[in-house]
Protein backbone atom coordinates (compact mmCIF):
# COMPACT_ATOMS: atom_id res chain seq x y z
CA UNK A 1 0.00 0.00 0.00
CA UNK A 2 0.79 3.67 -0.88
CA UNK A 3 -0.34 5.02 2.46
CA UNK A 4 -1.58 3.02 5.10
CA UNK A 5 -3.59 5.51 7.77
CA UNK A 6 -5.78 3.18 9.75
CA UNK A 7 -3.39 1.37 11.65
CA UNK A 8 -2.90 2.16 15.41
CA UNK A 9 0.45 3.77 16.66
CA UNK A 10 1.38 5.45 13.08
CA UNK A 11 -0.38 8.34 11.68
CA UNK A 12 0.59 7.12 8.10
CA UNK A 13 3.16 4.42 7.37
CA UNK A 14 3.71 2.79 3.34
CA UNK A 15 2.98 -0.76 3.45
CA UNK A 16 6.81 -2.03 2.80
CA UNK A 17 7.62 -0.03 6.36
CA UNK A 18 5.05 -1.58 8.48
CA UNK A 19 5.84 -5.10 6.86
CA UNK A 20 9.44 -4.60 7.69
CA UNK A 21 8.59 -3.71 11.68
CA UNK A 22 6.73 -6.93 11.72
CA UNK A 23 9.57 -8.68 10.40
CA UNK A 24 12.08 -7.55 12.65
CA UNK A 25 10.24 -7.75 15.71
CA UNK A 26 9.55 -11.51 14.94
CA UNK A 27 12.96 -11.97 14.18
CA UNK A 28 14.12 -11.19 18.00
CA UNK A 29 11.66 -14.04 18.80
CA UNK A 30 12.06 -18.17 19.05
CA UNK A 31 10.42 -18.12 15.53
CA UNK A 32 11.72 -20.17 12.61
CA UNK A 33 11.10 -18.49 9.02
CA UNK A 34 10.61 -20.45 6.12
CA UNK A 35 10.33 -18.36 2.59
CA UNK A 36 8.65 -20.56 0.44
CA UNK A 37 5.19 -21.62 -1.07
CA UNK A 38 2.62 -24.49 0.24
CA UNK A 39 1.47 -26.82 -2.17
CA UNK A 40 -0.67 -28.97 -0.31
CA UNK A 41 -2.21 -29.70 3.01
CA UNK A 42 -2.92 -32.98 4.06
CA UNK A 43 -4.76 -34.28 7.00
CA UNK A 44 -2.24 -37.40 8.55
CA UNK A 45 -4.17 -38.88 11.49
CA UNK A 46 -3.48 -36.39 14.34
CA UNK A 47 -1.27 -34.62 11.97
CA UNK A 48 -1.43 -32.11 9.31
CA UNK A 49 1.55 -32.67 6.08
CA UNK A 50 2.53 -28.99 4.59
CA UNK A 51 4.27 -29.83 1.35
CA UNK A 52 6.15 -26.37 -0.28
CA UNK A 53 6.97 -26.19 -3.90
CA UNK A 54 10.51 -26.80 -3.24
CA UNK A 55 9.60 -30.16 -1.67
CA UNK A 56 10.02 -29.38 2.16
CA UNK A 57 7.34 -31.07 4.19
CA UNK A 58 6.51 -29.50 7.49
CA UNK A 59 4.09 -31.80 10.22
CA UNK A 60 2.49 -30.09 12.90
CA UNK A 61 -0.84 -30.84 15.24
CA UNK A 62 -2.01 -27.19 14.69
CA UNK A 63 -2.33 -24.99 11.53
CA UNK A 64 -3.21 -21.00 11.77
CA UNK A 65 -3.71 -20.42 7.79
CA UNK A 66 -3.24 -16.23 7.09
CA UNK A 67 -2.71 -16.83 3.47
CA UNK A 68 -4.00 -13.69 2.09
CA UNK A 69 -5.46 -12.87 -1.31
CA UNK A 70 -4.14 -12.18 -4.89
CA UNK A 71 -5.07 -9.44 -7.61
CA UNK A 72 -8.07 -10.12 -9.70
CA UNK A 73 -6.89 -9.50 -13.16
CA UNK A 74 -8.71 -8.16 -16.12
CA UNK A 75 -9.86 -11.24 -18.07
CA UNK A 76 -9.08 -10.12 -21.51
CA UNK A 77 -6.92 -11.31 -24.24
CA UNK A 78 -3.39 -11.38 -23.95
CA UNK A 79 -3.43 -9.56 -20.57
CA UNK A 80 -0.66 -12.17 -19.63
CA UNK A 81 1.27 -11.06 -22.42
CA UNK A 82 1.42 -7.59 -21.26
CA UNK A 83 1.70 -8.30 -17.83
CA UNK A 84 5.30 -6.85 -17.03
CA UNK A 85 5.23 -4.67 -19.86
CA UNK A 86 3.15 -2.17 -19.18
CA UNK A 87 0.28 -3.79 -17.28
CA UNK A 88 1.20 -4.09 -13.57
CA UNK A 89 -0.73 -5.27 -10.72
CA UNK A 90 1.81 -3.87 -8.18
CA UNK A 91 1.58 0.03 -8.74
CA UNK A 92 3.72 0.51 -5.21
CA UNK A 93 6.16 -1.76 -7.11
CA UNK A 94 5.96 0.00 -10.58
CA UNK A 95 4.44 3.10 -10.17
CA UNK A 96 7.47 5.22 -10.42
CA UNK A 97 8.84 3.68 -13.77
CA UNK A 98 5.92 5.83 -14.92
CA UNK A 99 7.42 8.76 -14.24
CA UNK A 100 5.70 11.83 -16.85
CA UNK A 101 4.08 8.82 -18.52
CA UNK A 102 0.39 8.52 -19.63
CA UNK A 103 -1.27 5.77 -16.95
CA UNK A 104 -4.89 4.19 -16.43
CA UNK A 105 -6.35 2.65 -13.62
CA UNK A 106 -8.96 0.15 -13.53
CA UNK A 107 -11.22 0.00 -10.56
CA UNK A 108 -13.56 2.32 -8.39
CA UNK A 109 -12.35 1.07 -4.78
CA UNK A 110 -10.30 2.89 -2.44
CA UNK A 111 -7.26 1.09 -3.89
CA UNK A 112 -8.12 2.73 -7.27
CA UNK A 113 -8.63 5.74 -5.98
CA UNK A 114 -5.66 5.83 -4.16
CA UNK A 115 -3.44 4.80 -6.69
CA UNK A 116 -5.22 7.10 -9.34
CA UNK A 117 -4.30 10.23 -6.81
CA UNK A 118 -0.71 8.65 -6.09
CA UNK A 119 0.29 8.44 -9.97
CA UNK A 120 -1.38 11.97 -10.61
CA UNK A 121 2.27 12.94 -8.50
CA UNK A 122 4.26 10.99 -11.17
CA UNK A 123 2.57 10.01 -14.49
CA UNK A 124 1.51 13.27 -16.87
CA UNK A 125 -1.99 11.94 -17.22
CA UNK A 126 -4.14 9.57 -15.35
CA UNK A 127 -7.43 7.89 -16.89
CA UNK A 128 -9.33 6.12 -14.05
CA UNK A 129 -11.52 3.39 -15.40
CA UNK A 130 -14.54 2.23 -13.36
CA UNK A 131 -17.09 -0.45 -14.41
CA UNK A 132 -19.68 1.16 -13.17
CA UNK A 133 -19.41 3.89 -10.36
CA UNK A 134 -17.24 4.87 -7.74
CA UNK A 135 -17.50 3.18 -5.04
CA UNK A 136 -14.73 4.48 -2.11
CA UNK A 137 -14.55 5.65 0.58
CA UNK A 138 -15.34 9.93 0.79
CA UNK A 139 -11.83 10.23 2.08
CA UNK A 140 -10.54 9.06 -1.01
CA UNK A 141 -13.14 10.39 -3.69
CA UNK A 142 -12.07 13.98 -1.77
CA UNK A 143 -8.77 13.50 -2.77
CA UNK A 144 -9.56 12.56 -6.15
CA UNK A 145 -11.25 15.77 -6.57
CA UNK A 146 -9.60 18.68 -7.92
CA UNK A 147 -6.80 16.93 -9.33
CA UNK A 148 -6.68 18.57 -12.81
CA UNK A 149 -4.52 15.52 -14.72
CA UNK A 150 -6.93 12.56 -13.62
CA UNK A 151 -9.66 11.97 -16.02
CA UNK A 152 -12.52 9.71 -14.51
CA UNK A 153 -14.48 6.95 -17.48
CA UNK A 154 -17.49 5.63 -15.41
CA UNK A 155 -19.29 2.67 -16.48
CA UNK A 156 -16.49 1.81 -18.77
CA UNK A 157 -14.23 -1.29 -19.21
CA UNK A 158 -11.23 -2.08 -21.00
CA UNK A 159 -12.03 -4.68 -23.62
CA UNK A 160 -8.36 -4.64 -25.51
CA UNK A 161 -5.35 -4.22 -25.40
CA UNK A 162 -2.55 -3.38 -28.07
CA UNK A 163 1.03 -2.88 -28.41
CA UNK A 164 4.34 -4.88 -29.43
CA UNK A 165 6.26 -5.71 -27.56
CA UNK A 166 4.73 -3.23 -24.83
CA UNK A 167 1.74 -1.97 -23.80
CA UNK A 168 1.03 1.09 -26.01
CA UNK A 169 -3.25 1.45 -26.56
CA UNK A 170 -6.26 0.19 -24.70
CA UNK A 171 -9.68 0.20 -26.00
CA UNK A 172 -12.76 1.13 -23.72
CA UNK A 173 -16.20 0.13 -24.01
CA UNK A 174 -18.29 2.67 -21.84
CA UNK A 175 -22.16 2.49 -21.68
CA UNK A 176 -23.88 4.39 -24.61
CA UNK A 177 -20.80 5.59 -25.76
CA UNK A 178 -19.01 3.06 -27.71
CA UNK A 179 -15.57 2.41 -28.10
CA UNK A 180 -12.81 4.65 -27.43
CA UNK A 181 -9.15 4.00 -28.02
CA UNK A 182 -6.49 5.57 -25.40
CA UNK A 183 -2.71 6.01 -25.65
CA UNK A 184 -0.98 5.02 -22.25
CA UNK A 185 2.27 3.69 -21.44
CA UNK A 186 0.93 1.44 -18.36
CA UNK A 187 -2.34 -0.04 -16.93
CA UNK A 188 -2.74 -0.50 -13.14
CA UNK A 189 -5.08 -3.17 -12.65
CA UNK A 190 -7.15 -2.47 -9.08
CA UNK A 191 -10.10 -4.28 -9.59
CA UNK A 192 -10.60 -6.35 -5.89
CA UNK A 193 -8.79 -9.65 -5.07
CA UNK A 194 -9.92 -13.22 -4.68
CA UNK A 195 -8.29 -15.63 -1.81
CA UNK A 196 -5.43 -17.56 -2.07
CA UNK A 197 -7.69 -21.14 -0.81
CA UNK A 198 -6.86 -23.21 -4.20
CA UNK A 199 -4.79 -25.72 -2.19
CA UNK A 200 -7.83 -26.08 0.48
CA UNK A 201 -9.98 -27.97 -1.59
CA UNK A 202 -12.61 -29.73 0.51
CA UNK A 203 -9.89 -29.66 3.10
CA UNK A 204 -12.10 -26.61 5.04
CA UNK A 205 -15.43 -25.06 4.73
CA UNK A 206 -15.51 -22.33 2.07
CA UNK A 207 -18.40 -19.64 1.05
CA UNK A 208 -19.45 -18.63 -2.29
CA UNK A 209 -16.42 -16.16 -2.51
CA UNK A 210 -13.95 -18.94 -1.73
CA UNK A 211 -13.07 -17.45 1.47
CA UNK A 212 -12.43 -19.48 4.29
CA UNK A 213 -15.64 -19.57 6.82
CA UNK A 214 -14.09 -18.86 10.62
CA UNK A 215 -16.39 -18.20 13.69
CA UNK A 216 -15.79 -15.45 15.66
CA UNK A 217 -12.40 -16.66 17.35
CA UNK A 218 -10.36 -17.83 14.07
CA UNK A 219 -11.37 -21.63 14.14
CA UNK A 220 -12.50 -23.38 10.70
CA UNK A 221 -14.74 -26.14 10.22
CA UNK A 222 -11.48 -28.63 10.82
CA UNK A 223 -10.48 -29.13 14.43
CA UNK A 224 -7.05 -28.46 14.56
CA UNK A 225 -7.02 -25.69 11.49
CA UNK A 226 -7.37 -21.70 12.36
CA UNK A 227 -7.66 -18.60 10.23
CA UNK A 228 -7.33 -15.09 10.16
CA UNK A 229 -6.92 -12.16 7.57
CA UNK A 230 -8.34 -11.52 4.79
CA UNK A 231 -8.54 -15.35 3.60
CA UNK A 232 -11.49 -15.49 5.56
CA UNK A 233 -14.91 -14.68 5.51
CA UNK A 234 -14.54 -11.64 8.35
CA UNK A 235 -16.24 -9.03 6.51
CA UNK A 236 -14.20 -5.91 6.99
CA UNK A 237 -10.52 -6.54 5.36
CA UNK A 238 -7.92 -4.19 6.96
CA UNK A 239 -4.79 -4.68 8.17
CA UNK A 240 -5.48 -3.44 11.58
CA UNK A 241 -8.71 -6.17 11.56
CA UNK A 242 -6.47 -8.81 9.89
CA UNK A 243 -3.97 -7.92 13.02
CA UNK A 244 -6.32 -9.04 15.59
CA UNK A 245 -7.68 -11.70 14.31
CA UNK A 246 -4.47 -13.47 13.77
CA UNK A 247 -3.63 -12.96 17.57
CA UNK A 248 -7.24 -14.26 18.19
CA UNK A 249 -6.31 -17.41 15.88
CA UNK A 250 -3.04 -18.20 17.70
CA UNK A 251 -4.55 -17.98 21.19
CA UNK A 252 -7.41 -20.51 19.74
CA UNK A 253 -4.39 -22.42 18.63
CA UNK A 254 -2.35 -22.54 21.76
CA UNK A 255 -5.32 -23.55 23.78
CA UNK A 256 -6.26 -26.70 21.49
CA UNK A 257 -2.77 -27.84 21.90
CA UNK A 258 -3.09 -27.75 25.18
CA UNK A 259 -5.86 -30.05 25.54
CA UNK A 260 -4.15 -32.48 23.73
CA UNK A 261 -3.15 -35.71 25.20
Amino acid sequence: SWAIENYMGYRMITGEDLMKKFEEQVRTLDVRLELDRVSSITPEENLFAVTTVSGITVKAKSLILTQGKQPRKLGVKDEEKYLGRGLSICSTCDGPLYKGKKVAVVGGGNSALQTAVEMSGIASSVSLIVRSTIKADPVYVRKLEGIKNITVHLHAQITALAGDPFLQYITITTEGQGDQRIEVDGVFIEVGWTPNTDILDGLVELNANKEIVVDIDGRTSRSGLFAAGDVTSVKSKQIIIAAGDGAKAALEAYEYLMKLD
